[in-house]
């Protein structure tokens, strides 16, 4: 009798219960293997980005060492570093193109006349006719007068649009390296899923991986096109190189 009284309880206790809800750790175990894709994703299209970075740097100081006479070295990826320490590593090799192109505008500016000089800024004038002018006092600046010397110039110094690209590109690898993706490392990318996923998780608190994802989402729609055209307009000038060298 006593049985029988439990059981049946027992049987209303879960009938007025109901269907018991998912616990909140449930819920996020549920969205792992989708955070973790996720994370994933975005991470390599990261990695991506920043070997094209390197790799277009790369190729632009080498034409600067080439055709204008520049001693830049080349800059590699750190392996064992940090996505801050990277995108840095990228951002001061800039900037020390940017200050030897700061020269050769400066050279050209004493050396041309002032309606020569404000050619070169005018973006309707015909590149073949930049060149020309350039070729007229290159040869003062670096002690030789090369086409591809003057076609370099034109591209970098004379063009307002490779400028700005190059600048954008900073810009933006500067703020990925000061967001919530700058403390993890670039070690992980080449890793498993689950590796990854365990390496965010180390960097950011749980409460911030949400945020992470949504980080590294809004960058690297900027990085991609900030990287594409940079990747453009490096291709541009060893073109024009490769054409005046014919």
């Amino acid at each position: 009798m006593r049985i029988w009284l439990l059981r049946r309880q027992l049987l209303l206790l879960l009938l007025l219960s109901g269907p018991q809800r998912p616990t909140r750790s449930s819920e996020v175990g549920s969205n792992n293997p989708r955070r973790r894709q996720e994370v994933n994703r975005l991470h390599q299209q990261l990695l991506d980005c920043l070997s094209d970075s390197f790799h277009a740097t790369n190729k632009l100081i080498g034409v600067l060492n080439m055709h204008l006479g520049c001693k830049l070295a080349s800059i590699e990826m750190k392996r064992d570093g940090t996505i801050k320490e990277n995108c840095d590593i990228i951002i001061q090799a800039i900037m020390k193109i940017q200050m030897e192109l700061q020269k050769v505008d400066e050279a050209l500016k004493e050396k041309l006349e002032p309606t020569l000089y404000r050619k070169l800024q005018d973006i309707k004038e015909k590149e073949t006719e930049k060149i020309a002018i350039v070729q007229k006092v290159i040869s003062v600046i670096l002690g030789e007068a090369t086409s591809a010397a003057s076609a370099v110039a034109v591209k970098l110094v004379g063009s307002n649009v490779t400028t700005g690209i190059i600048n954008k590109l900073v810009t933006v690898l500067a703020q990925i390296g000061a967001s919530l993706l700058g403390s993890i490392g670039i070690a992980v990318l080449g890793l498993g899923i689950d590796m990854i996923f365990r390496a965010i998780l180390g960097a950011v608190e749980k409460t911030q991986l949400q945020a992470a994802i949504k980080s590294y989402e809004k960058h690297l729609v900027e990085f991609k096109s900030a990287s594409e055209k940079y990747h453009h307009a490096i291709t541009e000038v060893t073109n024009t190189v490769k054409r005046q060298m014919k």
